[in-house]
């Protein structure tokens, strides 16, 4: 999904929540004698930096996890502390944006849990939900059926699911995954997900109707609440209503002054209006707030649109710094780093990490774009044409994919299906320009 777009863009929820039936677990009755010998120490909370420290919840937050600690201490058997930690850092994750640091050190708790409960649902899911985060999709899917098979009736973990067969690139059963979540609990996360699925499917009205239910379904004001909006705001994006978008970022900053994909959100509408030095100060102060990757690289992109030749050369550069720190943490960037070379015409680079990544998800739409567009760029017309008709599988209507595969049809010789492609296009965004 986009950026993590949708699989750190759903906000984290107690899942054995109000109305859902909870696993059936033999290991809770068992005695501290009989527990597994399980460390007690628990990796630190990382120290939030600028406005982020001086937010409210911030001292609170810390409190809690000391607090945590000390049960963690007293009863090593408990794990509900643990996870209540392991819930902690990953909205600290979110917050932040400190993934290298968090999503290792989440995993080293839902572990320790698991060393005392092999069938505890919440670790298994929980841990499931890290994977997604780290791009380790097949991983992901597996962990995700085994806590399916824990229990079959928490709505939380088929959100998981539609998010890993979406990645893999199985939408039959993503789609089916989705209405099961539907069925158990209609939530801002079960009709983001419909969300996203209608948008692959060519559906941008309906994407965006579902998207508002997300946002109604949310608490005024919370995380959560501002993610889905910020994804309605994309959506405005994405089909050229960018009033409505900024109308989306700026209701989230009036509540979160600091939320910093809001902030990317509005440096998005002023590049659309060609006004790169406001862009440019609107990506800064959300790259102050967290060291989001894709911050660093859109502004490369500004600077490139602004003729600064060696300011985008050396920000790209910084970008693959950062990919690379993501990677030793665990996160697979193949995808990013293909996408990233394409652009700046390192393409035997982007082939072979697009590459790396078709090996792992051959079916996903997202792989077979990017490996379509390094194909085109680097003139293999009949490599860019196999992999376009993959991307295009769903009936996806979405603006840039359907320019790569409209240059890509008048290049093999099918200039009427290259215009029907750009009239698609213009459909989703009216104001969609070459």
């Amino acid at each position: 999904m986009k950026t993590d777009l949708l699989i750190l863009g759903i906000a984290l929820v107690v899942i054995t929540g109000c109305g859902e039936k909870k696993q059936n677990n033999d290991y809770a009755e068992k005695s501290v004698a009989s527990t597994p010998v399980v460390s007690t120490d628990i990796p630190a909370l990382y120290e939030r930096q600028g406005e982020l420290a001086s937010a409210a919840e911030w001292p609170k937050t810390k409190e809690k996890v000391k607090e945590l600690k000390q049960k963690i201490a007293e009863d090593p058997a408990d794990v509900k502390p643990r996870l209540q930690i392991a819930v902690i850092y990953l909205s600290e994750a979110r917050i932040t944006g400190e993934h290298p640091y968090y999503y290792p050190a989440v995993l080293k708790i839902l572990d320790d849990v698991l060393a005392i409960e092999p069938q505890n649902f919440e670790a298994t899911t929980f841990k499931a939900s890290v994977k997604m985060s780290q791009h380790q999709f097949a991983e992901a899917r597996d962990l995700a059926e085994q806590a399916r098979k824990i229990n079959p009736s928490n709505a939380y973990v088929y959100g998981v699911l539609v998010d890993a067969n979406v990645e893999l690139g199985n939408y039959s059963e993503a789609v089916a995954m989705s209405d099961k979540m539907q069925e158990l609990k209609p939530s801002l996360e079960a009709y983001s997900r419909a969300s996203y699925l209608r948008e692959i499917h060519g559906n941008y009205p309906g994407a965006i109707a579902a998207m508002k239910l997300a946002v109604e379904a949310g608490l005024p004001g919370s995380e959560p609440q501002c993610w889905a909006k910020n994804t309605l705001g994309h959506l405005y994006e994405t089909t050229g209503q960018w009033k409505q978008a900024e109308i989306q970022y700026r209701e989230i900053l009036a509540m979160r002054p600091s939320y910093a994909f809001a902030l990317r959100g509005l440096a998005q509408v002023h590049k659309a209006a060609k006004q790169y030095d406001e862009a440019l100060a609107d990506l800064d102060k959300a790259a102050k707030v967290m060291p989001e990757f894709s911050f660093h690289e859109e502004m490369a992109d500004i600077y490139a649109l602004q003729g600064n030749k060696q300011e985008a050369a050396d920000k790209y550069r910084e970008v693959v710094k950062m990919l690379d720190e993501d990677a030793r943490s665990g996160h697979s960037v193949d995808l990013e780093l293909c996408k990233l070379y394409t652009k700046t015409n390192q393409l035997d680079s982007a082939i072979a990490y697009g590459l790396k990544e078709y090996a792992q998800r051959p079916n996903n739409i997202d792989v077979n774009h990017a490996l379509a567009a390094a194909y085109f760029k680097h003139q293999n017309n009949d490599k860019a044409k196999q992999h376009i008709e993959v991307a295009l599988r769903t009936g996806s209507r979405d603006p840039e994919l359907l320019q790569v595969a409209s240059a890509i049809a008048v290049a093999t010789g099918d200039k009427a299906q290259g215009n029907r492609l750009l009239v698609q296009a213009r459909k989703t965004n009216p104001r969609f320009v070459l």
